[in-house]
Formats: C-alpha cells, sequence, structure tokens
C-alpha cells in the first residue's frame, strides 16, 4: 500500500510541475482521483502514513484483582513497576524515567476493579494504553489484559518492553 501510494505521489507531482498548463488540467486530476480510490479501497489512510496498530497481551496473574487494581491505577502502585517516579497536577500524570523528560498523560475512562486508560498527550488522540482486569470462567484466574498501540513493525518490541515492565509487577505482587 505504501508503495503504491508513494509512486502515486510521485506521478503526480511530476505532473504538477509539468510546464504545458492543458496538460497538467488533463492528467492531475485523474491521477489524484486514482491515489484517493486505491486509499478507499485498502482502507490506506493517506493523512497519517505512520499510523499505528492496536494490539492486546494477557498476562495471568497470581493475585485478587482488587490489589492488581491499586498496581495499575495509583501512582504509588505504579511506581512500583512501571515508571521511576510518578506524579499528579490537575488531572496530568506525569511518569518519568531515570533523568529524562517526564512523560504525561491523562486517564481518559475507568471502572474501578476492571480497567484504566491512560492516553499519552503527546501521541494521537485516538491512542491509548489500558489495563484491564479479567477472570477467566472457569478456574477464576485473574488475568491482565494490556491494551496499547505502535507502529506495526515495533509491536514485538513493545511487546516485550510489557513483558519485561509485567514480570518486575509480578515480583512486585509476589506472584
Amino acid at each position: 500500500m505504501v508503495k503504491g501510494f508513494s509512486t502515486y505521489c510521485t506521478i503526480i507531482t511530476k505532473i504538477f510541475f509539468v510546464k504545458d498548463k492543458d496538460y497538467r488540467k488533463k492528467h492531475l486530476a485523474g491521477w489524484i482521483l486514482l491515489l484517493l480510490l486505491q486509499a478507499l479501497i485498502t482502507g490506506f489512510n493517506i493523512f497519517e502514513m505512520s499510523k499505528k496498530q492496536l494490539y492486546t497481551l494477557e498476562f495471568k496473574v497470581r493475585c485478587s484483582p482488587n490489589i492488581l487494581w491499586d498496581f495499575l491505577s495509583s501512582t504509588t502502585g505504579l511506581q512500583e513497576w512501571f515508571a521511576d517516579k510518578i506524579d499528579i497536577w490537575e488531572d496530568v500524570w506525569s511518569f518519568s524515567w531515570g533523568d529524562g523528560e517526564p512523560d504525561k498523560a491523562k486517564v481518559v475512562d475507568q471502572e474501578e476493579n476492571k480497567f484504566i486508560r491512560y492516553r499519552w498527550l503527546h501521541m494521537d488522540k485516538a491512542e491509548y494504553f489500558e489495563f484491564r482486569i479479567a477472570k477467566t470462567e472457569i478456574s477464576s484466574q485473574t488475568i491482565l489484559i494490556i491494551t496499547d498501540f505502535a507502529e506495526k513493525s515495533e509491536i514485538k518490541d513493545a511487546s516485550q518492553l510489557w513483558e519485561y515492565q509485567t514480570k518486575e509487577l509480578f515480583h512486585r505482587l509476589g506472584s
């Protein structure tokens, strides 16, 4: 899809700079229409070339949902495993790692002991990361479901980072 998009853009750019106005009028609109049709058919968003994809990870947790909730939704709980330091000021959560600048997020939705959804302020408004607590029907095992966004080529690395982070969480939980 991206190759087709860039090919169309190259052709449109070349046509746009042709000195013959009649040629430009005749061909430019057709190529733009083809570009838009390809985007419509393939579902490719021509305005967001680096659109991130939603992915989820599931982890079995040996603790009660109430205890897990505290580690996912409070500054003290998150500081145990997710970030070095977390501050909240006027509903903006500042997550700090090491000496770097803090990343800021807001809680955009939550239901106590069920899920909490954060949105990084520097990211697209449609993107978020979410911690959801579920229980299996048969064994009543607590499950942590993490939902996040990443570039398709970065999902594996992002998943490995979450796996590392959750190992630290499980260590703190004693599970």
